[in-house]
């Protein structure tokens, strides 16, 4: 079963949790909590994968935090 790496940010306007998998298009939603985005995100890529196992347009590597004065 594969797994994909999710970047999951909220909206200050709605509160939304709002999640998408960098470089799989159309792999993005939303929800209220953090356990109905990860339920969210799931179906869309579980619907996103009956098309077929997509080519990433681009690979998630990490995060870094960058500090100025």
């Amino acid at each position: 079963m594969p797994a994909y790496t999710a970047v999951i940010e909220r909206c200050p306007e709605t509160g939304l949790f709002v999640g998408y998998v960098p470089g799989f298009p159309g792999a993005h939603s939303q929800g209220r909590t953090l356990d109905e985005l990860q339920q969210n995100l799931t179906e869309v890529i579980e619907m996103l994968l009956e098309d077929g196992e997509p080519e990433l347009e681009s690979e998630f590597v990490s995060t870094q935090k960058v500090q100025v004065s």
